[in-house]
């Protein structure tokens, strides 16, 4: 249970993290989790699981208008859109599952690695605009499996799954950088309500915290599809990747003093011999 008091200089955080949170989604193709997530744990001090399932309410209202900003652009591959989501859909399930199951210290971990190797990618991913998706039955089930990682990312790490999806689909599908971000953000939408309501269900989310980072990263969405626009593929995937590396720093100094005062606390707690 959060016991963080909520006065006002917690809402105007929520709301700051917010404001982040929808620049980067509708910057990046990203739910804005990937983000929010440490912020939540380090300024409102919500635990990784709670963190992570109030930041997926907060991505559903941003993913809608951000991908409606793309699909204005022509930036969107709806049939692509489709098939991931219907493999999004399933892993969000499980991912939410793992979630009430998993121990918080390799949750706390596992989120670490997976924010460094995606900032990798990014900096090795050459991506190019312009290019059209082609589907195969290859691609197609390419696609599946592309949605069952991205939604049991979702409902494991609260991030949305779209730091999986945008460089999968420029780096494994050849596709332009922005139809990648537009597609993206369309399928977290069905994503994160399935996780949501899974996390509602384990009685993680916090219901008016998430609300309120979601209107303010709607607020913000807007002007990060246009930066999108304006910035060279390149400068975005080295941009994305700085981002990913600070908040993975970020997270994980948390995660070693916490463990290390949980072993202090555990000696503390151990009766001499």
């Amino acid at each position: 249970m959060n016991t963080t008091p909520r006065g006002a200089r917690y809402w105007i955080t929520l709301v700051i993290i917010g404001l982040i949170g929808g620049l980067l989604s509708g910057a990046f193709g990203v739910g804005g989790g990937i983000i929010m997530v440490p912020l939540l744990i380090s300024f409102v001090h919500m635990d990784q699981r709670r963190a992570g399932a109030t930041s997926l309410v907060a991505i559903i209202p941003t993913a809608l208008v951000g991908s409606i900003t793309y699909f204005l652009n022509d930036e969107i591959d709806l049939v692509a859109a489709g098939i991931i989501a219907a493999g999004a859909v399933v892993g969000a399930i499980i991912g939410a599952v793992l979630l009430r199951s998993i121990p918080l210290v390799w949750l706390r971990w596992m989120f670490i690695v997976l924010m460094l190797l995606v900032a990798v990618r990014m900096v090795l991913l050459e991506p190019v605009r312009g290019d059209q998706l082609e589907l195969s039955p290859l691609v197609f089930f390419g696609y599946i499996a592309l949605g069952l990682i991205m939604g049991i990312a979702s409902g494991l790490f609260g991030i949305g799954g779209g730091v999986i999806a945008v460089p999968a689909l420029v780096a494994i599908f050849g596709i332009s950088d922005l139809v990648a971000k537009g597609t993206s953000l369309l399928v977290l939408i069905p994503t994160g309500i399935v996780g949501t309501v899974a996390n509602l269900r384990g009685g993680l989310v916090d219901l008016r915290a998430g609300a309120v980072v979601g209107i303010a990263a709607v607020a913000a969405s807007v002007p990060g599809v246009a930066l999108a626009l304006l910035m060279t593929p390149r400068v975005s995937s080295i941009l994305f990747a700085a981002l990913l590396v600070l908040a993975a720093v970020q997270l994980a100094v948390k995660a070693v003093r916490a463990q290390r005062k949980a072993r202090a606390a555990r000696r503390a707690d151990t009766p001499p011999v």
